[in-house]
């Protein structure tokens, strides 16, 4: 059954849908990125498929996305005031909580997780830098997120492909993708198919989450 609930931040209200897990074992929290949606591909496949597997998926949307606004502040404090909240809520709801999220999302889930009482963080499409700016790197956020953090990356990712991440501390685990550029997509002549790739990453993220959890 999938429900919503608000929740009040100094941001304004963030939002969460609920996708429940018959007999949770763990909740896994996702945010969106700074311009996409919880609606996008691999976030619902999570939230369609996990549930099964005994975990709970709460898709995050930021204060700016409920007011309706396009595109979301880049200022980091901002973004972590509309995630925080949400996720000290869910932290104190029963089951173990790990957050995460997609490209931005990811970022704020590896600055705040392990203040809000989380047990890991899963970084789809972590941004490592700007598309073409690799000495703008990012990947500090990542190295210090103080928690397990599985990373899971798509070959032709133009913000920093599996190859370009430096040695990640124990505890740590990239899930390199053999296709899928920022957003997962799957050109068509790629030898695994669009659901094929969105497989792996259930799989991959549903294997993790059981195990730290």
């Amino acid at each position: 059954m999938r429900t919503t609930e608000l929740v009040p931040t100094e941001a304004g209200d963030a939002r969460i849908t609920y996708h429940r897990a018959a007999d949770p074992r763990v909740v896994l929290a996702l945010g969106h990125g700074t311009s996409g949606a919880i609606d996008s591909r691999d976030l619902a496949a999570l939230a369609g498929r996990l549930p099964s597997r005994g975990i709970t998926v709460t898709l995050v949307e930021q204060p700016w996305k409920v007011a309706g606004r396009k595109l979301g502040p880049s200022a980091a404090k901002t973004l972590d005031l509309g995630w925080r909240p949400v996720a000290e809520r869910l932290a104190g709801q029963g089951p173990a909580l790990v957050v995460g999220g997609r490209s931005a999302g990811a970022r704020v889930a590896c600055r705040t997780g392990a203040a809000t009482g989380a047990v890991g963080v899963v970084a789809l499409a972590f941004p490592l830098h700007p598309p073409g700016k690799p000495e703008k790197s990012r990947a500090q956020e990542l190295l210090e997120s103080g928690l397990p953090t599985l990373v899971v990356q798509g070959a032709a990712d133009p913000f920093g492909g599996p190859q370009e991440f430096p040695e990640l501390p124990a505890g740590h685990e990239l899930v390199a993708l053999p296709y899928g550029n920022h957003g997962f997509e799957v050109p068509k002549r790629a030898s695994l198919g669009q659901d094929e790739v969105l497989e792996l990453i259930c799989r991959a993220v549903g294997d993790w989450v059981l195990r730290v959890g």
